[in-house]
């Protein structure tokens, strides 16, 4: 799609190759959606992307949150105020709601609302691959799942459906390939929004225990009422090819690999597909199990529908074989591939093996290649000078406490500063709670973003327990691994007029008394800023301020500005300390010789400081300059 615009400007019963996260938005226009909110993280990051461009033109209050339960929050206050919401969010940033969730679960709500997790088999860009279908039975809330972008627009739609039938908040689950699959969509009409009138009865929306209690038998009444009004009809579908002994059932993601992997062998066996992940539809999967002698589960990542399906075939007595992932057919982990799939499949069907599924073997090694920060990137000179001032200040065996962002790339060669890393904002948690249980000097990593999600109240317990810890907070302007998106911190420009707060306010706020703000692309100052640091007996925060490498390459970009650097092969002596401490990706050797590509380089000249090329062997190409 040329521009998120066309999501809003397209007419009913036209046609556009979405990806699914686009197709969700258009989802959101069709089902009169009138206020979202998000904290960004891929797989669901392109939903915030088109809102933020989208959101005044198609008449929808969007915000990115501080974190994602201030975003379920505000989508639950929308809701209550009569606006039908939506809020998303990565699979682990469900974790970080859930508090919220499991309350308005027991609550309910008053306009639809609909809970998105983008879950990430196989941690394409997650810290692990956590099946968020497991929340479904843990809050005790229906939960729907779509497989194909088409799919993803007409599910949400229904989903906001069930939520204003029911009271009840939905969880909407999708996975990166459901995410990032692209296909064609035929377009909708959307429908007229409506202010939902809410009641405000004394204690309906006020979890104290004397009200959850009740809560808690009136949600259990509501899932029962769910799993017994024909909401399969809409999610569900048997497929029959042939009329098979042998049955498969599947959702999501699964389905399109085992379609497409029964295409290849050519077994037209009967297909199960569930879109409606909680409740399962006991009465449709009684039908398909009495059906068919063997039943194969095919899903990601935990076998949840699979134990349910178990639990079901023991609860009628049915006599039927169920194979999935608790007997070993399926892996427990990873997403699931189309080659291991046809492998289980035939040894399964008695098949012959696809000979020309096999490994080929390439005959010779492939490097690995690591992921890197980007060339320019100001996380770069922030942990080659805090290394340098460790090295100089003879600092042994330190204990780096690092974070979910860009600079989780410092656990990478050359730098390695990255001793533990758990998850959003727990390197300030974590290098806390050192404090007293080692001698270790404690140094901590965290973002700009990440700070204003979770970092403040582990630097907080820092002060109030008076360790000796430098945190380091690498500010550059956006939350840059998710698309540089904006966050409290952004400067008031780029993010619409919003309030920009200032970290270093709210450092000094919380009584931290050693605080110093670097420009990381001055190697000079922020090697004397990280000795002194280091040297400082209580809690010292460096404020890295440099924007996103990729922010001021598309400045310059459309300010005509194209300045590289080369090497002069005169004056390099080959000692390779550019590239064994410093690591820029735009550099490579060749002959013995560094060599920038000037197709990488953008620019930045800090290897040319003499701490990085003592030789002064890196000098500003003068041809680039001139061109600009």
């Amino acid at each position: 799609m040329s521009s998120y615009r066309e999501l809003v400007t397209q007419q009913p019963g036209s046609n556009a190759f979405l990806l699914g996260n686009e197709a969700i938005v258009r989802g959101l226009l069709e089902a009169g959606v009138e206020a979202a909110s998000t904290y960004p993280g891929t797989p669901s990051s392109e939903i915030g992307d088109a809102l933020f461009e989208i959101a005044e033109e198609a008449g929808i209050r969007f915000e990115f949150s501080v974190n994602e339960k201030v975003a379920v929050e505000t989508a639950f206050a929308a809701s209550l105020s009569g606006l039908k919401s939506f809020v998303f969010m990565k699979h682990v940033g469900l974790n970080v709601a859930s508090d919220a969730v499991m309350s308005i679960a027991y609550t309910g709500v008053g306009a639809p609302m609909v809970i998105m997790t983008a879950d990430d088999p196989s941690m394409f860009s997650s810290q692990n691959e956590q099946d968020n279908r497991i929340y479904a039975g843990l809050s005790h809330l229906p939960m729907v799942e779509p497989s194909d972008p088409q799919e993803a627009k007409d599910f949400l739609i229904s989903a906001f459906d069930m939520s204003e039938r029911e009271k009840l908040p939905v969880l909407f689950r999708t996975t990166t390939r459901t995410s990032h699959m692209r296909s064609t969509v035929t377009f909708g009409s959307p429908r007229q929004r409506t202010r939902y009138e809410v009641l405000n009865d004394p204690g309906m929306f006020v979890t104290l225990p004397s009200n959850s209690y009740k809560f808690k038998e009136k949600l259990i009444e509501r899932m029962g009422k769910i799993a017994a009004a024909g909401y399969e009809k809409v999610f569900n579908s048997t497929i029959v090819n042939s009329g098979s002994n042998t049955g498969i059932v599947c959702s999501g993601e699964a389905y399109n690999v085992i379609s497409d992997v029964l295409t290849e062998i050519a077994q037209p066996l009967d297909i199960l597909k569930l879109g409606l992940i909680n409740p399962l539809s006991e009465g449709m999967i009684v039908d398909f199990l009495s059906t068919h002698k063997t039943v194969l589960v095919a899903e990601e990542v935990d076998p949840v529908i699979e134990s349910g399906i178990r639990a079901i075939s023991q609860k009628n007595g049915l006599a039927v074989t169920i194979l999935g992932k608790l007997d070993g057919t399926f892996p427990m982990s990873y997403e699931m591939s189309p080659s291991a799939t046809e492998k289980i499949l035939r040894k399964m069907l008695h098949l012959e093996r696809n000979e020309n599924s096999e490994k080929i073997t390439l005959g010779y090694s492939v490097p690995p290649r690591p992921p890197v920060l980007c060339p320019g990137c100001p996380h770069r000179g922030t942990y080659f000078a805090v290394k340098r001032a460790v090295k100089m200040l003879r600092i042994d065996n330190p204990i780096y406490s690092s974070d979910i962002g860009c600079y989780s790339l410092g656990d990478y060669e050359p730098f390695k500063e990255a001793t533990v890393m758990l998850s959003m904002g727990s390197s300030i948690g974590v290098a806390s709670g050192f404090r007293g249980a080692t001698d270790r000097r404690i140094i901590s990593f965290i973002g700009d973003s990440t700070f204003f999600h979770s970092g403040i109240p582990g630097l907080i317990n820092a002060v109030h327990n008076r360790s000796r810890i430098l945190f380091v907070i690498m500010d550059n302007d956006v939350t840059a691994m998710t698309g540089r998106q904006p966050n409290p911190g952004t400067p008031a420009n780029l993010m619409g007029g919003l309030r920009s707060i200032s970290i270093v306010d709210l450092v000094k706020s919380i009584g931290v008394d050693f605080i110093r703000e670097i420009d990381p692309y001055d190697l000079r100052e922020s090697l004397a800023a990280s000795m002194e640091a280091l040297r400082h007996e209580g809690v010292s925060v460096i404020i890295a301020k440099r924007e996103c490498a990729i922010i001021r390459d598309n400045r310059n970009r459309k300010a005509g500005i194209s300045e590289k650097y080369k090497v002069n092969p005169d004056k390099c002596s080959g000692c390779m300390n550019c590239v064994t401490t410093f690591s820029c990706p735009a550099m490579s050797i060749s002959n013995g010789k560094v060599t920038i590509d000037p197709a990488l380089c953008d620019g930045c000249g800090v290897c040319a400081q003499p701490y990085v090329c003592p030789f002064n062997a890196i000098q500003i190409d003068e041809v680039s300059a001139n061109a600009a």
